[in-house]
């Protein structure tokens, strides 16, 4: 039996519908709606570096425009319906999904403790100093790393002093938990203090586990090779993802199909949810503005998955030194309606409040039309308003 061809354009159109790009961001941003909308992506990452608006904010700014900051706050920090943990890197998580971490604490922990910055900055004091920061939290309540003292950093780990490695470590492995952050610093707290109502839910069995992941997942991509479903939540080995995938088109939850790329790359053999056909009819077409995504937006965390469905290929290069950059600091890809048709490099100057456009490019074969650069303005005037900025200033196209 062959496999059923998806067009590109489908796979795309498909794709950007599950991770909530097709809906109007426009409409009225509350905190159910804001609720809904990472239950939808599954996960959003965080990130540290705040030179235009942080990443998680920039990812859900980018789908709901009346969003704040604050909204976020209190689904975490108030609600408790969201709690932060780690899929890839820190990420915000709905709450219901607690029980499925559990596995991942108990993964996590050798492979922390076995990990080189584990052992040179740590070695056999770790029992002690985890016993020690357990010991002031369980007493004192919540606690920042800049609560204990320390003589001096030390290790390859950033230069981390060992209480902040062994707070990491403690809400990696599940006994700490994100109770709220001050100034982006995090507070740690016991995790069943933070998050009563789940903590004591048992840990799924494996089969349940390996259950909800490839099925979440899925859902969340519609269409899928399994290398990129097991990479989804990164908690499962490939071979149980292709398991799982084969299982599934056998009893009809999905049907095998052959993805074609945008970049002109070899069609893919993957599987697509068995009503895609249905979903695809579904679905709106794309918000004709622009939109500015966050370098660590969904659609673009797999970078290889980016170029195979937009034929873009964008590398994050605030770690690459400025001479080696291609492009820039902190560049931010451009959404219009479902390409990606360019690259803008920002900095929010909070003294002055100036969203600066340090560089902006445009993919090949985009012209900076009129029509275009009405487009773009609107959507810096729109993220000058989110950051608080009063003005802009920036190069002219090239």
């Amino acid at each position: 039996m062959t496999d059923v061809s998806i067009p590109s354009s489908d796979v795309r159109h498909l794709f950007l519908g599950a991770q909530g790009l097709l809906e109007n961001p426009e409409r009225r941003a509350t905190k159910p709606e804001l609720l809904k909308t990472i239950c939808r992506l599954g996960f959003v990452q965080v990130d540290t570096i705040n030179v235009a608006g942080r990443a998680h904010d920039l990812t859900l700014f980018s789908r709901l425009h009346g969003y704040r900051p604050a909204q976020l706050t209190a689904l975490l920090e108030k609600d408790r319906a969201l709690f932060e943990g780690w899929t890839h890197d820190a990420s915000v998580i709905p709450t219901e999904w607690y029980p499925h971490w559990k596995p991942r604490f108990r993964q996590d922990q050798p492979r922390i403790e076995a990990h080189p910055w584990w052992r040179n900055l740590l070695g056999d004091e770790s029992e002690t100093v985890c016993a020690h920061v357990l010991a002031r939290i369980d007493a004192e309540g919540p606690l920042r790393s800049a609560d204990f003292d320390h003589p001096e950093k030390r290790g390859p780990w950033w230069g981390w002093k060992p209480q902040k490695a062994a707070l990491d470590y403690l809400w990696r492995t599940g006994r700490l938990g994100i109770a709220g952050r001050v100034n982006f610093h995090k507070r740690y707290d016991l995790a069943e203090r933070v998050l009563p109502q789940v903590h004591h839910l048992p840990e799924p069995d494996p089969e349940a586990h390996r259950e909800w992941a490839c099925a979440t997942a899925a859902e969340r991509l519609v269409v899928f090779t399994a290398k990129e479903l097991a990479a989804f939540w990164n908690v499962i080995e490939l071979s149980e993802a292709r398991a799982w995938c084969q299982a599934a088109a056998k009893t009809g939850r999905l049907v095998s199909v052959t993805l074609e790329g945008a970049d002109g790359s070899e069609p893919q053999s993957g599987f697509a949810l068995s009503d895609w056909e249905v979903r695809l009819a579904d679905l709106p077409e794309a918000p004709s503005m622009l939109r500015l995504l966050s370098p660590f937006d969904p659609i673009l965390r797999d970078r290889a998955r980016a170029l195979r469905r937009f034929n873009f290929d964008y590398r994050f290069e605030a770690f690459t030194p400025e001479a080696k950059r291609t492009y820039g600091y902190y560049v931010l890809p451009i959404l219009e309606g479902e390409r990606l048709v360019g690259r803008l490099d920002p900095k929010f100057h909070r003294d002055r409040g100036v969203l600066e456009v340090r560089g902006l490019w445009w993919e090949a074969g985009i012209q900076p039309t009129k029509a275009r650069m009405r487009g773009l303005d609107a959507a810096l005037n729109c993220l000058a308003v989110f950051l608080g900025a009063d003005a802009i200033e920036g190069p002219h196209p090239r």
